[in-house]
């Protein structure tokens, strides 16, 4: 395997790992070592963040909050704009290693970067678009207007599914409206975000802004812990299982902190009997197998009208058959490895489960062994038909198994599409209008997303992005998702010569 994008991102065999932007803390003789899933190949390691380096990186990124939350917003924006220059100058190099650490296809480790860079315009923009409310008093010659402040040290918690772009989402714009970021990444992916924060290095030492703009710690939830349960950090943005976002919010919320979570998803795409089934055909496939269904947003659940059923099956039956199962960075295959040998187990897990409950499989399951899967964390796409009551329905796996429902009429097919908890992402596949309207109406999908004619999988930065239920009721990236790293004032001004009071209550003074 040639590796020599790991030079050009600045990574060793032995990386520090708790850094600020400019220099690393790093002390620890710990290491978290990664394999790419890819063939099983050491990549490197990446030291683990102790608790006096911990302290150390807060207090250079509260001392660098003090300087940077004054600079002007489009000033702030000039760094991001430099920023998403130099993923321009790397996106192959970022790219491949996004590929063969976490697994996914090289494409998809391309188009990851690609929203790295899309953000960071988003972000330019919005450095001059940070707006507030003039409102009319009702006190004459007074004003009232709302400006929003900067919140201080944003903590982000990232997945291993998207190891790059999920921290852009929340630091880029974090940075612009004037905060600092503290990451901790995942432990799947830590070569990543070490690769990310050398790119921002260049950019920050250019332009010799102050250290902690951007830090990195490393490890496990213990290191996660040191920031959920620090008052210092106002926010923690945290991406990941709905059992980890549980304990991430009662621990932020019981110091009184904010949480914005991204988590656990189990969407499902409606065909309707109106449906154009080449676009329901390629919606589902992508939505399903793409990332090796390691998405939050991956397609889990495909509702299709009785009438339309056999044909749908029949056409994800022959579409299987063509998909390219091997290393992703040839860009001749579909879908690359699960993320590791434990992911591979809670797939063959599932697997067992739905047999247990009475599913029965279209489309085979089970790991791919021999020389070409070689080292490799390769498991074979599959479809099962089930009922949406299931228990193993109900849940996430972050795998590539597709369930096919049936339904006889719309409302309940919505209806089994809102009866999980999960509320992330959905889509309708339809040419009716009336259908599309009732789907997206109050009455229709209870999810954070919901989408006519695409899939449930991937979404533009310009729309917020987040989900309902037990997904968290989280939103980043575009639209108005800046607002939850800000704070809001409200201002009255007077500029009368006297003091009106409340009730016409006057003192003689």
């Amino acid at each position: 395997m040639n590796t020599s994008f790991l030079k050009k991102l600045g990574l060793a065999k032995k990386n520090k790992g708790t850094s600020t932007g400019l220099k690393s803390f790093a002390t620890s003789k710990q290491y978290i070592d990664s394999y790419s899933p890819v063939d099983g190949a050491y990549i490197g390691s990446v030291s683990v963040t102790t608790k006096s380096e911990y302290e150390r990186v807060m207090k250079t990124a509260q001392k660098a909050y003090s300087t940077w939350k004054t600079v002007p917003a489009p000033k702030r924006g000039e760094i991001v704009r430099q920023y998403g220059e130099e993923l321009r100058k790397h996106k192959d190099s970022l790219g491949r290693l996004v590929s063969y650490e976490m697994g996914k296809s090289l494409q998809e480790g391309f188009g990851e970067v690609q929203e790295m860079i899309d953000i960071c315009d988003f972000a330019v923009g919005l450095s001059r678009q940070l707006y507030g409310l003039s409102m009319h008093s009702e006190r004459p010659s007074h004003r009232m207007y709302e400006q929003w402040h900067p919140l201080g040290v944003v903590g982000i918690i990232s997945a291993f599914n998207f190891p790059v772009a999920v921290w852009a989402w929340n630091s880029m714009i974090a940075m612009v409206c004037g905060d600092v970021c503290i990451w901790k990444p995942s432990e799947k992916t830590p070569l990543c975000a070490i690769a990310c924060q050398n790119l921002l290095h260049k950019v920050l030492k250019a332009n010799k802004v102050s250290e902690g703009i951007s830090c990195v710690i490393n490890g496990d939830y213990k290191v996660g812990e040191m920031m959920t349960t620090d008052k210092r950090v106002p926010l923690v943005s945290a991406t990941g299982s709905t059992r980890m976002g549980k304990i991430v919010a009662a621990t932020v919320a019981e110091r009184l902190g904010r949480s914005l979570l991204e988590l656990g998803g189990n969407n499902a795409m409606i065909i309707s009997p109106n449906a154009d089934m080449n676009i329901a055909l390629t919606g589902a496939v992508f939505g399903a197998v793409g990332t090796a269904g390691q998405r939050c947003t991956t397609t889990r659940r495909l509702i299709v009208h009785e009438s339309v059923y056999n044909q749908v099956k029949k056409g994800l039956v022959k579409a299987y058959k063509q998909l390219k199962i091997g290393n992703p960075l040839n860009p001749k295959n579909h879908v690359g490895p699960l993320i590791d040998k434990d992911a591979v187990n809670a797939y063959l897990d599932t697997i067992s489960k739905v047999k247990k409950e009475g599913g029965k499989f279209v489309v085979t399951g089970g790991q791919l062994k021999g020389a070409k899967y070689k080292g490799g964390c390769y498991v074979k796409p599959c479809i099962a038909e089930v009922e949406n009551h299931y228990e193993i329905v109900q849940h996430e796996t972050f795998a590539p198994i597709l369930y096919l429902l049936k339904y006889k009429t719309l409302d309940q097919a919505i209806a089994m599409q809102n009866d999980v908890p999960q509320g992330l992402s959905s889509a309708i596949i339809t040419d009716s209008v009336k259908e599309a309207e009732a789907f997206l109406s109050a009455a229709g999908s209870d999810c954070g997303i919901a989408n006519v004619n695409i899939g449930t999988s991937g979404a533009e930065i310009g729309g917020a992005f987040g989900g309902e239920k037990e997904t968290g009721g989280g939103r980043e990236s575009g639209s108005d998702a800046w607002k939850a790293y800000m704070r809001r004032q409200t201002n009255t001004i007077n500029y009368s010569d006297i003091l009106p009071l409340a009730q016409g209550i006057k003192f003689d003074l």
